[in-house]
Parts: C-alpha cells; sequence; structure tokens
C-alpha cells in the first residue's frame, strides 16, 4: 500500500543532510525533573515530578550515553540544556508548568550520573522550549564555527522539537537521534520524529550517527 509505515520510515532515513566540518551535540533536558528517578513507575515518576517521562527515560540513558561517549571521541562539543527552578515562572503551561507542591522542586535540574556533564562540556539554563530561544546558544555554535547540530533528549514532541526547528532556522544542518529522545508519550514521539524528519531534519539512530562519524 502506498505511504505503508515502512516506506515512510525509509523515507526519514534517507540521510539528504551533511554533517560538514564540525558538529555540535545537545542534550535536552535530560534531568530528574523529566526523567524521575530510576526504578519508578510511570504513575511513581510523576509523583515525584509531574513532568517526569519514567521508565522510558531510563531505557534512553544508555544510548544517550554512549552518544555523548562518541561525541567527545569526535571532540564535538557538548551542550547540555536544563530548566533551573528559579526560571519556573517564566515557564508557559504547554511547555513545562510545575504542578508539584513542593516549592523548591529539590533535584528537578540535576542531570543523572551516568550522562553527568564533564570538564570542556557546557550547560546552559533556558526558560522555554528552544533551547536557542533567549540563551546564548547560537552564539556559542558560531563561535565554535558549528555548521550541523546533532539533538537528543526530552521531550521529542516539545523541548527537542522546539530545538530542533530553531536549530533549522538558524540555518543549520540538523539531526535528529531518535532512540536517544524519550517522551511520556509513544505516539507523540514517533509522530513527532516523522514531523521534523519530513521538515527540518535528518532522523537517525545512535548506530546510524557513529557511522557518520566514522565515515
Amino acid at each position: 500500500m502506498e505511504n505503508a509505515p515502512e516506506q515512510e520510515l525509509a523515507g526519514l532515513r534517507s540521510g539528504q543532510l551533511d554533517l560538514g566540518q564540525k558538529s555540535a551535540l545537545i542534550v535536552v533536558d535530560v534531568t530528574y525533573g523529566f526523567t524521575g528517578s530510576e526504578g519508578l513507575t510511570l504513575d511513581e515518576a510523576r509523583k515525584e515530578y509531574a513532568t517526569a517521562s519514567g521508565p522510558v527515560a531510563w531505557e534512553a540513558m544508555p544510548r544517550i550515553a554512549r552518544l555523548i561517549e562518541l561525541a567527545r571521541g569526535q571532540n564535538v562539543p557538548v551542550v547540555y540544556t536544563r530548566t533551573s527552578m528559579k526560571d519556573q515562572q517564566f515557564v508557559g503551561r504547554a511547555t513545562k508548568k510545575v504542578r508539584r507542591d513542593d516549592p523548591d522542586q529539590t533535584g528537578f535540574g540535576d542531570i543523572p550520573d551516568a550522562i553527568a556533564p564533564e570538564e570542556g562540556d557546557w550547560v546552559i539554563e533556558k526558560a522555554k522550549a528552544s533551547a536557542f530561544f533567549q540563551t546564548p546558544l547560537s552564539v556559542f555554535l558560531t563561535r565554535e564555527k558549528v555548521d550541523s547540530v546533532i539533538v537528543c533528549g526530552v521531550s521529542t514532541s516539545g523541548c527537542v522539537r522546539a530545538t530542533v526547528v530553531d536549530s533549522c532556522s538558524y540555518g543549520f544542518s540538523t539531526f535528529v537521534i531518535d532512540d536517544a529522545c524519550f517522551d511520556r508519550s509513544w505516539f507523540a514521539h514517533c509522530n513527532n520524529l516523522f514531523d521534523m524528519g519530513t521538515k527540518y531534519a535528518d532522523v537517525l539512530s545512535v548506530d546510524e550517527i557513529e557511522k557518520r562519524w566514522h565515515a
């Protein structure tokens, strides 16, 4: 049948974009506020933090860690984003409205040890969905002579998508690493990967980006 899922998936993985001379990896919002503690069910994680994704976050964590390790091995700058609690008053309902009673949200912006930043990595705080919105990210990428941006993290349908759209708008060749992204909704995850892949970015797996780097 025309437009069968297999055909659509093959079209997404056509690899039309060039990695260029220098890439940067953006790890979007992989903090406990959007994962919850390891080992919790989704319901338990959402009781801990209303924005948590639960088990799917920890399923993706080893692949995110591997992607970061590969990037460092290629001397690719690694940029982490997170939302600090002091910025929560500026966060819109459609992105990350905190609904927990605990006012200090202890640990919300902490990055799990499995993917902890190292010396030389850059951590930026943001108040809206896109990593580019009112942050110095574009200036940093320009200074580093980056021409392609690789994106992973959470949520595929929210902050990852917003970052990808803005990356494309700034003129960077943009890549989404599908198995290093996660979302509370599997439908939203798949739907947004398809939409990004047809409009804004190449969609690759960790294995595929590794082959591209080693080519």
